[in-house]
């Protein structure tokens, strides 16, 4: 969740906020100061998040790595169109040693996020350049020794469409899809009608914002966003982004007057504690 709140949120306002404003935001989704305060702190370890202290307050802002992760993500999250397709795919192996095998496992799950499909054992692809992204990845795991990169043309022995079954689920992703939309398309119907009666206040709609956008993300680590012609013809990705985006587009202005005003309240206390040094 606080993942969700910088990316919608806090990296519009300069890309920092006070715990105490976090904490306070955080409550309306039921989390407590302690869980708040445990869930930055990992995310500080894990290299997402700095940490500056101002006076005897601590403010929270996005690291070059959490800015560029933040950036692709909402890319994706708000796109409004599949990628094109230039008929190449990209081919990436990597041959990792055994006691090296944290790199590994994170490296697996780097390129899931990112979109690959796994052909064969340590031999991934994508439709899409993503040169850009493998090089941030050999850059941040140092691994450019261990790995292959290839751009390449597909001429059998079978046709693209089997290759795509072969390297990703899209059934599965398609029955998650449908989950979403039965789901908030319902939900949709129902806040809408309450929006329009006044009887959802700010701060609901900026709960029911973030937990949206929180519930459609999860779609980035299952969904390579494959360009259109390699899709099935019954794809519900299309219909699940146009609900997403109606829905969203409901709540925000609501869910960004709160947090505006829990924001602001933090950046008076910054302000105060710089005016002391």
């Amino acid at each position: 969740m606080i993942f969700t709140l910088f990316g919608d949120y806090i990296r519009h306002y300069d890309n920092v906020i006070w715990i105490g404003s976090l904490i306070r935001l955080l409550e309306e989704f039921g989390h407590n100061e302690q869980s708040v305060r445990a869930a930055i702190s990992r995310m500080s370890k894990q290299g997402w998040v700095q940490s500056e202290k101002i006076g005897n307050k601590s403010f929270y802002s996005l690291t070059d790595r959490g800015k560029a992760r933040m950036e692709e993500a909402s890319k994706r999250i708000y796109k409004t169109e599949h990628p094109s397709w230039d008929g190449q795919w990209r081919i990436l192996v990597y041959t990792i040693p055994e006691n090296k095998r944290h790199l590994r496992d994170e490296l697996r799950k780097e390129l899931v996020w990112s979109g690959f499909g796994l052909l064969s054992n340590s031999c991934w692809i994508t439709p899409n350049p993503l040169e850009e992204q493998v090089n941030l990845l050999m850059e941040k795991y140092d691994i450019h020794e261990y790995v292959s990169f290839f751009d390449a043309s597909y001429i059998g022995m079978n046709n693209e469409e089997d290759l795509v079954q072969k390297c990703w689920n899209l059934d599965d992703v398609n029955d998650k899809y449908q989950l979403f939309i039965q789901e908030y398309s319902q939900k949709y119907v129902i806040d809408k009608n309450k929006i329009e009666k006044g009887e959802l206040t700010d701060g609901s709609c900026f709960v029911k914002s973030a937990l949206l956008v929180h519930q459609y993300r999860k779609f980035l680590f299952i969904d390579p966003n494959l360009p259109q012609e390699l899709l099935p013809t019954r794809w519900l990705g299309d219909s699940a982004a146009s609900l997403f985006t109606d829905y969203y587009n409901m709540l925000i202005e609501p869910a960004r007057r709160f947090f505006k005003n829990v924001y602001e309240q933090g950046d008076i206390q910054r302000f105060q504690e710089s005016l002391k040094e």
